[in-house]
């Protein structure tokens, strides 16, 4: 069976610098972080005080008020962002395509608030008080499934659950279902909300996130100086589809999805392997289904958390897979600027990898100050770089062994 090209045509974000792409993208060329200090809980109670939040989102203008009572935020930043996506595409979905449209959208924790906000409400007052909506609100999948419903999309719907790969397994799970000739259409990404009270404690209590009182300098993937993580939140959609289907609406077309890897470490349930060796599969996997050789990858969005193993092994990995052009790739961390989104990054990211091919633009790893031995490439510090740009690699791994690598390249006929 032919294998179908697939290419990007619409892209939307909510994040926590900008809630749209255009002003995303702007911020993220400038370098402007959307990192500041916590707002949505009480600091006293936590070690940490620093986090990514999204502002000013209002999802009245996509969503109608009845609906936005019944969906948790991780839904509604989803929705929000997939609409932008479908808009973006110029793709209208009716009896005609709907069942050639799926979702296929990745979340790592759901509706996390939901879930705090119906259990005080059972412990204080008995389960006859709790929302006969709490199951639907606080299901992962319900992101995909409430895109579904709002869009009329009648064909896959889907939702891959692995941490903080979440969004970027869900983009190449999704890539697949088109070309293999499962669907036409597919609007696919990552969704997160997970600014709540037990969350922050979690990732508190084991040390993950930075304590760094400063929000200008708390996230510094591949510094020396790195000490943890910013949580953030938001969603980063696309709509991707068959070259044939893009050629014949006249569509806009960002670029093209050539290859996937997705590897397990087998070896800790929160620390990366030893060198990176699951990340290093993923990358490798990824380049040979793409049918590219390493020394054509131009840029690699990393997943670069700004945590001690993640960043050294990280590393390692693609001077494992690249070899001597490790030395001479463009490597950035976008999680300097957005903070860590979780289960939506990998869907930010590719965003933003697909920006960085249509724009000739390559982000900078913001507040890179103090060189690492152990990590020694290239990280564009500080400062954005025009080139142009054929072939992006970004890289998106999880708490349970999840590695996952996808490739973005230069639409050419």
């Amino acid at each position: 069976m032919e294998e179908k090209r697939v290419v990007i045509t619409g892209l939307g974000a909510v994040t926590p610098i900008g809630n749209d792409v255009k002003t995303m993208w702007d911020n993220v060329v400038e370098g402007n972080s959307g990192i500041d200090y916590l707002t949505r809980l009480n600091t006293e109670d936590f070690p940490a005080h620093v986090a990514a939040e999204v502002k000013d989102f209002d999802p009245s203008h996509y969503i109608d008020k009845k609906d936005v009572r019944k969906m948790d935020l991780f839904t509604q930043y989803a929705v929000v962002a997939s609409k932008m996506a479908v808009e973006d595409a110029n793709l209208t979905i009716d009896e005609k395509n709907a069942d050639r449209v799926g979702v296929w959208i990745g979340s790592g924790i759901g509706g996390m608030q939901t879930y705090e906000d119906q259990m005080r409400k059972f412990i204080n007052k008995g389960y006859k008080r709790v929302s006969p909506f709490f199951v639907p609100m606080m299901i992962p999948d319900m992101a995909a499934g409430q895109v579904s419903i709002q869009l009329g999309a009648k064909g896959i719907n889907s939702c891959t659950v692995t941490a903080c790969a979440s969004g970027a397994n869900s983009i190449g799970d999704a890539f697949k279902a088109v070309q293999r000739g499962d669907a036409d259409y597919m609007i696919t990404g990552g969704t997160e909300a997970p600014i709540t009270n037990m969350a922050f404690a979690g990732f508190s209590s084991m040390k993950a996130l930075t304590f760094n009182e400063d929000p200008k300098t708390a996230s510094r993937p591949f510094d020396q100086n790195r000490d943890g993580f910013v949580m953030g939140e938001g969603a980063g959609i696309m709509v991707i589809e068959t070259l044939e289907s893009a050629l014949e609406r006249g569509a806009t077309i960002y670029g093209e999805i050539v290859g996937y890897g997705s590897t397990g470490d087998a070896y800790h349930i929160t620390a990366p392997a030893e060198d990176g060796e699951g990340a290093a599969r993923a990358m490798k996997q990824a380049i040979e289904d793409a049918n590219l050789s390493p020394n054509e990858i131009d840029y690699i969005n990393a997943h670069g958390t700004s945590t001690e193993l993640n960043d050294k092994y990280e590393t390692q990995a693609i001077k494992a897979v690249l070899g001597e052009h490790a030395q001479h790739v463009a490597i950035s961390s976008t999680k300097s600027i957005t903070g860590h989104l979780l289960g939506a990054a990998g869907g930010v990211e590719s965003v933003i990898a697909a920006k960085t091919i249509a724009d000739s633009t390559i982000p900078p790893t913001m507040n890179y100050e103090t060189p690492d031995p152990e990590c020694d490439l290239d990280y564009v510090p500080n400062e954005a770089r025009r080139q142009d740009v054929n072939v992006v690699m970004s890289n998106s791994l999880g708490f349970g062994g999840h590695n996952v690598a996808l490739i973005f390249k230069k639409y050419d006929k």
